[in-house]
């Protein structure tokens, strides 16, 4: 027997606007043949001042992706990708986290399963990802870049990798087109001190290619505790520059010849990952002679390492600083902590976690002080895993503040990071930033992704900030005036970031 349609329902199907597609779907996505849409225009923002910033200001603006791990070579290369399987789960330790929770085998997450296992694997743990982060990105995925309204769960998968694979035949799925239709106006990677960033040159004279492709001066191998890997860091780098490194003086100059050329290749911008930020100051003698014990291969005790970071932050700083480059800083991932799981299948893989550490503020104050002293605290952006230490963060930026330069606040409260790039965690960075600081300067969202469709989390973020804003509004908490509301989203999404890269 057929169900014929109520009243209601045929009311509502005359309906087009935000939250309703018409056209029969799924089973289990149809009631009384009516498909209600998860992500519309009002999704995640729960008052109408927001709904109007994010509809009328915050959806269409471009994106500069300030920090991202996509692959240069990759972009250049342009090549389709095999299906939604390889799209969306290669690489992707967020998905497998929680697939391996969902109690999938580690063959169907980076095992040799099929694509179709692994893709339906994904299906199940969406399922039970409600309140996870992860279940609003697969859908904004599915619904910005493949036009699918449907929920994933384990009943529809088939049809729903079917249309994926389908359309991801179409030029439209390459790697550049999906830049393109993110409406990406700048991205920058993430590359090792001695790249030779040959494809960041090839993109940048590619005529039919608008976004800009930037590379980011990451020299993780600085800090490298194992003798071994630091002298052949410092061999590769005396050979790529072709000078003999013999002193702290003659080190310090070849990364610098590594600097200016990151620079002319239109690297702005720098990122350092450690575990903790700690202060341990030496004297020029002390600095000299801790070089020549490393160039000697000797392992450094904790309090060593603790005065070798100090030292390299403070002379890179003001390397940044000459050529007017921010930095950035993460810290605080305490990483590969399943070392059976790490030997198995590798690093980036999902075995990570949020780390803490003591007397933060002061270690924090005194390296950006120094930096200071040094005449060399370049533009700064700070972004702490560990939720715990956001006032802590964000108070000691405030501290180190200055117009000197013209530049609207220099050192910037990162955007929630890793395990905080949640509602929870976008939030509670975005309060603590306006408790702390001026949120309207803040230069926003990033991807933070290898992930050529993960641009939805600035859609995520912008809906986040424009529910904040705009609840602000309608609690009478500020004013309602537009002309200044506009200009904070619009600068939050976009023109801060311009003005404060200078791309």
């Amino acid at each position: 027997m057929k169900r014929k349609l109520t009243l209601n329902a045929i009311m509502f199907s005359s309906y087009t606007g935000p939250g309703l597609t018409l056209g029969m779907r799924s089973k289990s996505d149809i009631v009384y043949g009516v498909f209600m849409s998860l992500i519309n225009n009002s999704f995640m923002i729960n008052n109408a001042p927001g709904q109007r910033l994010y509809s009328e200001i915050a959806k269409a603006l471009p994106i500069i992706d300030y920090h991202c791990h996509l692959d240069a070579r990759a972009i250049w290369e342009n090549k389709p990708f095999t299906d939604i399987t390889q799209l969306w789960l290669e690489g992707d330790h967020y998905k497998w986290r929680a697939m391996r929770a969902n109690g999938i085998s580690e063959q169907r997450i980076t095992g040799n399963a099929s694509a179709e296992e692994k893709f339906e694997a994904w299906a199940q743990t969406v399922e039970a990802s409600f309140g996870n982060p992860l279940y609003h990105w697969t859908h904004l995925e599915l619904k910005h870049y493949f036009a699918i309204d449907e929920t994933l769960n384990s009943k529809n998968w088939r049809d729903i990798m079917a249309q994926c694979n389908t359309q991801l035949r179409h030029d439209d799925f390459l790697p550049q087109a999906l830049i393109r239709r993110s409406n990406v106006e700048a991205l920058c990677t993430t590359d090792g001190p001695l790249d030779d960033l040959e494809y960041h040159r090839l993109l940048a004279a590619k005529s039919d290619f608008s976004p800009r492709v930037l590379p980011t001066f990451r020299p993780d191998e600085l800090f490298d505790t194992c003798p071994e890997r630091f002298l052949t860091f410092v061999s590769r780098l005396a050979q790529k520059t072709q000078r003999a490194i013999t002193s702290l003086d003659s080190f310090l100059a070849a990364l610098e010849a590594r600097i200016d050329f990151f620079h002319s290749t239109g690297c702005r911008v720098s990122d350092h990952g450690p575990l903790a930020i700690r202060f341990c100051p030496l004297d020029e003698v002390g600095q000299a002679a801790l070089f020549q014990r490393r160039l000697a291969g000797e392992t450094l005790d904790e309090h060593a390492l603790q005065a070798w970071e100090s030292m390299i932050f403070v002379a890179l700083a003001k390397m940044y600083k000459q050529r007017d480059w921010a930095m950035q800083i993460h810290f605080g991932a305490i990483r590969n902590n399943n070392a059976t799981m790490f030997n198995k299948v590798g690093i980036n893989c999902g075995f990570d976690s949020i780390g803490d550490q003591t007397h933060l503020a002061q270690s924090l104050n005194a390296l950006l002080n120094a930096m200071v002293e040094n005449d060399g605290l370049p533009k700064t952006i700070l972004y702490n895993l560990n939720a715990s230490y956001n006032d802590v963060v964000a108070s000691t930026l405030a501290n180190f503040q200055s117009g000197e330069d013209g530049m609207k606040s220099p050192l910037q409260f990162g955007s929630g990071w890793w395990f905080n790039d949640t509602r929870r965690g976008m939030v509670n960075q975005l309060n603590t930033l306006a408790d702390q600081g001026l949120l309207a300067n803040f230069i926003g969202m990033l991807t933070d992704s290898r992930s050529f469709v993960s641009y939805t989390r600035h859609d995520y973020f912008r809906r986040i900030l424009c529910d904040l804003v705009g609840g602000w509004v309608e609690k009478g908490e500020v004013p309602e005036d537009r002309a200044i509301l506009d200009a904070m989203i619009r600068g939050i999404c976009v023109d801060n970031a311009r003005r404060y890269f200078r791309f």
